[in-house]
């Protein structure tokens, strides 16, 4: 996960949000790669709000039960004309970041048994 933090470009390019309908980011790197991201869900930690993503693959693509994810900060920003964005930063802080994983596995299998109560 470090490894891919750290190869991406510190947020994402504001026209990489397409439509939040789809709960769906593109990144670049800093090679110019992109990488397709499903926002997954949100969660908010000593006030700052947090995403937890996966990279995007066709459900059923593959028999894993696993995924990998990772948690960006959201941090909201202004464009040139005013429009409000938000901007998917990694985390730097290691403590932090084992912190964020940790609430995001707690928050994600949570939502996981819901959904198998349903």
């Amino acid at each position: 996960m470090d490894d891919m933090q750290k190869d991406f470009s510190p947020a994402a390019d504001a026209d990489s949000i397409d439509d939040m309908a789809d709960d769906m980011i593109e990144m670049t790197d800093e090679e110019g790669n992109t990488t397709l991201f499903k926002i997954l869900d949100y969660f908010f930690y000593n006030g700052d709000e947090y995403a937890i993503l996966t990279d995007s693959i066709d459900e059923g693509a593959t028999g894993a039960d696993r995924v990998d994810c990772y948690v960006m900060k959201i941090v909201p920003t202004t464009d040139e004309s005013g429009e409000e964005l938000e901007e998917f930063v990694p985390v730097e802080d290691q403590k932090l970041e084992a912190k964020l994983m940790e609430i995001a596995t707690l928050k994600l299998n949570d939502d996981e048994q819901s959904d198998d109560e349903d």
